[in-house]
């Protein structure tokens, strides 16, 4: 189905779209709506989809894999072709036991010390984003915070993790815009040799004759009980670090300076209180999670009144956990300080995401940067932020109005 012949959505307990503009826009009230009135929703597009809305069920679904499978996480009208427990990206699409084998292998990659060398040119490359932003603002002070920064920081930093060339971040891009926001609903065939497989595979076949010291290097050479991986695993696997660790992380710093524009006096208190960016970090991923992470029902089960069949599709909405008022004090307002925060950004249960240590570096690094040369801002203009459609939501156009800033350059070595 096109997007111009996409039906409207009437109800949203019953007849609910992921993928519509409508609910990137307005998704938590439509989620607090269903929370007191339907908290599983159910829609028939995609074949069937439920739309749970309360943090017990979210964190119930998460924990149980004997009844939701997780071979399927983006919710599509195409079925997953690659069975559990491997999936076709693992370990995100890997069931037990598998699960575990592939997620230990990737951990060393992602570890507190492997992210740790990253900062320094991750920093150097959002103060090198800010120049090129103020160097290019008019008169006005008005630019474009998502598309001309944040939407660039974790393209550069997953670019070289994978030893792939900085430019190829349009490319990244693309794959994300029709694989995660359009949801297998593309109008026009892609060519082959312009599809992330194709990419992937490429980058796997220039690799096999030259060793590198990259993270795809460290897939190739990787093994599991003596036996190295298979390409269709390292394709998987670096086509996850490519949809999981780009776009999710671009959203929730959009977010955080979408948040930030609109309220000045939190912008001022972070400036003075620079102690409080860990908590405020914590905060801004409660608040505005990016990620609705999908499960397949592998066995019929009962959910919060309703039945659930094998086949279903089932939504992990863990920014509606994030806001549930049973789970969370004030769920709706940002608390910097917040210190009861076990909010549910990276995920619940077995699945929850291993790239978390670089996902808190970028913000944190994305927020310090920017605070620190543009600390006065507001939204230019409310209603022309654009919030991406699909399971990650986050601001695509984001025009703010820079009032005061230092131009300064650092002029450290970047990505």
């Amino acid at each position: 189905m096109s997007a111009s012949e996409r039906c409207e959505v009437t109800n949203w307990q019953t007849d609910f779209d992921h993928t519509a503009p409508e609910y990137a826009a307005d998704a938590p009230a439509i989620w607090e709506g269903l929370r007191e009135t339907c908290p599983v929703a159910h829609s028939d597009r995609f074949g069937g989809t439920w739309l749970p809305t309360r943090h017990e069920e979210i964190s119930a679904i998460a924990h149980d894999t004997e009844h939701f499978s997780s071979r399927g996480v983006i919710v599509s009208v195409f079925e997953p072709d690659i069975p559990a427990p491997v999936g076709y990206a693992p370990p995100i699409t890997s069931d037990p036991p598998f699960h575990e084998v592939a997620r230990r292998l990737l951990l060393p990659a992602f570890s507190p010390k492997a992210i740790r060398p990253i900062e320094a040119p991750t920093r150097a490359f959002c103060s090198q984003l800010i120049d090129q932003i103020l160097a290019q603002q008019d008169s006005t002070g008005v630019v474009d915070a998502a598309e001309l920064y944040a939407q660039h920081i974790p393209v550069r930093v997953i670019a070289h993790m994978l030893g792939v060339p900085a430019e190829d971040g349009d490319r990244f891009r693309g794959f994300i815009h029709r694989i995660l926001e359009r949801a297998g609903q593309n109008e026009e065939p892609v060519p082959p040799e312009e599809t992330m497989v194709f990419y992937i595979l490429e980058q796997i076949a220039l690799r096999r004759g030259a060793p590198s010291d990259d993270l795809i290097g460290f897939l190739l050479d990787a093994e599991i009980d003596g036996v190295p991986l298979t390409d269709e695993h390292v394709l998987g696997t670096i086509a996850l670090i490519l949809l999981a660790g780009i776009d999710t992380t671009w959203s929730a710093i959009g977010a955080s300076i979408w948040h930030l524009a609109q309220n000045p006096d939190q912008t001022a208190r972070l400036i003075a209180e620079p102690e409080l960016m860990p908590f405020a970090v914590e905060e801004m991923l409660r608040a505005f999670a990016p990620v609705t992470m999908a499960r397949k029902v592998a066995k019929d089960v009962d959910l919060g009144g309703s039945r659930l069949h094998e086949g279903d599709w089932v939504l992990l909405p863990f920014p509606a956990a994030n806001r549930d008022p049973e789970f969370f004090e004030s769920p709706n307002e940002v608390i910097l300080d917040r210190q009861k925060n076990r909010h549910a950004a990276f995920g619940l249960g077995i699945h929850r995401c291993l790239g978390s240590n670089l996902a808190r570096m970028e913000l944190t690094v994305a927020l310090q940067e920017w605070l620190a040369r543009v600390p006065e801002f507001e939204l230019a203009d409310p209603e022309a932020v654009l919030w991406s459609t699909g399971q990650v939501r986050g601001p695509r156009k984001l025009p703010i109005r820079i009032l005061a800033s230092n131009a300064a350059s650092t002029g450290k070595e970047t990505l």
